[in-house]
């Protein structure tokens, strides 16, 4: 995995932790409206919705907000008509970026993504242009004090792809269709995990080792993770950890 994933992390833990919260609740109860106006609200029927409702779960949004949200996607409540899509372009230093969209107002939402490449130094590219460097993986964090032996055994059991040391936490990989299979599976295995997701993961990295142009890719991709109607930004950088760290306080 490249160091997006760590730099995530490090955005999160110094983000305002309320702020964070708030548009990662706005984040999931739109996930969960699309995916059961997309495919009902029956959770048995719908796997997206399924793995939608526990990632809300695990993020303890209130039950009521989450029901009220399915409701709202199958038509029983009154709702916004979400329209998805995605964005693909280049950072700085060759670094690709995929942007994931949720939004009731397609217009607004491309001039403001366009905008944000612009003003950092990106450029849009065209739909496929960078996607193929990408795979969309489902993944179990597990801590880092579970041995790697016992989880590499659990993992494999329950039909995991591979294992990421990302320094403080394990990252289990596996088909996103198996992620309640394997996070159900390692958690019957005695193994506590600490949250799931679905992401893309880059199948290649592009080192970027200057500091000036780090902070110039961490600027934009930090800018597209803030946008309201953005759901998921991904990026293959490859930064080494005391840049990181280093920019952390500045970015």
């Amino acid at each position: 995995m490249s160091g997006h994933s760590k730099w995530a992390t490090i955005k999160h833990r110094k983000g305002a932790a309320d702020a964070r919260r708030g548009k990662l609740f706005a984040r999931l109860i739109r996930q969960v409206e699309v995916a059961a106006r997309n495919g009902g609200g029956d959770l048995d029927a719908n796997p997206t919705l399924r793995t939608m409702y526990q990632k809300a779960r695990d993020n303890s949004v209130p039950l009521d907000t989450i029901e009220r949200a399915i409701k709202r996607g199958t038509g029983e409540l009154e709702g916004v008509a979400y329209e998805s899509f995605t964005y693909e372009g280049y950072a700085p230093a060759g670094v690709a970026v995929y942007v994931e969209v949720l939004t009731d107002n397609r217009n607004r939402t491309s001039s403001a993504i366009r905008a944000l490449f612009k003003v950092h130094g990106g450029s849009l590219a065209e739909p496929g242009a960078v996607a193929w460097q990408f795979r969309r993986s489902g993944v179990v964090s597990v801590p880092r004090s579970v041995d790697e032996d016992d989880l590499m055994l659990a993992a494999l059991d329950a039909g995991a792809n591979d294992i990421i040391d990302e320094g403080e936490v394990w990252r289990v990989t596996c088909a996103p269709s198996d992620l309640p299979e394997v996070a159900g599976a390692l958690e019957a295995a005695g193994v506590g995990i600490e949250g799931t997701e679905t992401t893309m993961l880059p199948t290649q990295a592009v080192p970027v080792a200057s500091p000036e142009r780090a902070r110039a890719v961490l600027r934009l991709v930090g800018e597209l993770d803030d946008h309201d109607d953005v759901q998921g930004v991904y990026s293959n950088f490859d930064i080494p950890d005391e840049i990181l760290q280093s920019l952390a306080a500045s970015v």
